[in-house]
């Protein structure tokens, strides 16, 4: 068939709990956020691939694929669906995020890219394929690591609450307000598993309990959030944040934030998003403080996931 140009585009993400527990059968609460990655595909005559971003280009063939270091997760959504594509066409990727950051970019790219190879062959993606492929195509990418919690929150837009091992996806009813911090440096998430692994092998029994409370504090703070009590919810992610210290993934520069947050009057706890080691810290409520030292990013939650139209 012939493929239509079709502009798709999908939100980045940001952790709010159950970082690491999460890899090991735990839940954890994951948002969509408004910084979104959009891809316009436009159809070309032969099988040539080109891709375009603001980290650079990369042209290829469908039959070739070559790999690039920069569009690796592009690439592999390409790859898992080359079967389907007799022509070629040219992806324009622009970020609303920043590449240093976390935010949930891999997986923001990766959705938007099967969303706009889908509708050029005027195919609406359904969230559960959207969400299963990319798990797989980021697992295969990451060398097996990776949640699927942030291409959960690509997909479906707002607060959820997510399991790995079935996928399930359960959205809030109502989204929290956020205040998130830059630390100013990022470790590469699968060297922080990594670290934790060792860590682990250390305390293994303890690192089992430590998991297993930290799947509780997030059932309860789900529960908290569906019904709004966000006083319940703060101090739930402020034991979150003593969990993930015990799990080796805190550092003097980001429990400084995290208490810095704290100390805000419009703050009702706070903790580390993501891996750790780097990266951000999330404060629940809108700070009154403007001045934090550190990048202050002007985060809400997305409520819309995935979305995909036709160009002219």
């Amino acid at each position: 068939m012939t493929l239509r140009a079709v502009k798709a585009s999908a939100p980045g993400s940001l952790m709010l709990m159950g970082e690491h527990a999460v890899l090991r059968g735990q839940p954890a609460i994951v948002c969509a956020i408004n910084k979104r990655m959009t891809i316009a595909l436009t159809p070309r005559a032969d099988r040539t691939v080109r891709l375009h971003s603001a980290l650079g280009e990369h042209e290829t063939t469908l039959d070739d694929l070559a790999p690039n270091e920069s569009f690796r997760f592009v690439l592999g959504a390409i790859r898992a669906c080359r079967a389907d594509f007799q022509q070629g066409f040219e992806l324009d990727i622009r970020s609303g995020m920043s590449h240093q950051m976390g935010l949930g970019s891999s997986a923001a790219v990766t959705v938007a890219t099967l969303a706009a190879l889908a509708g050029a062959q005027d195919k609406e993606p359904a969230p559960g394929y959207l969400l299963e492929a990319g798990t797989r195509i980021i697992r295969k990418v990451q060398g097996g690591t990776g949640s699927g919690a942030d291409v959960a929150a690509s997909t479906y837009g707002g607060a959820l609450r997510f399991h790995a091992a079935s996928l399930e996806v359960v959205k809030l009813p109502k989204a929290p307000q956020l205040t998130v911090l830059y630390s100013g440096s990022k470790t590469p998430t699968p060297e922080v598993i990594a670290i934790v692994e060792e860590n682990r092998k250390q305390q293994p029994e303890l690192f089992d309990r430590l998991e297993a409370l930290i799947g509780d504090a997030v059932q309860r703070a789900f529960a908290a959030a569906a019904r709004a009590d966000w006083l319940a919810l703060g101090e739930l992610m402020n034991i979150n944040q003593g969990l993930m210290d015990a799990l080796g993934v805190n550092n003097a520069a980001l429990a400084a934030l995290v208490y810095a947050l704290r100390e805000d009057p419009h703050i009702h706890g706070s903790k580390i998003s993501g891996s750790g080691l780097g990266d951000c810290v999330v404060g629940l409520g809108k700070a009154m403080r403007r001045d934090w030292g550190v990048p202050s990013l002007a985060v809400k939650v997305d409520p819309l996931g995935a979305r995909v139209e036709a160009l002219p």
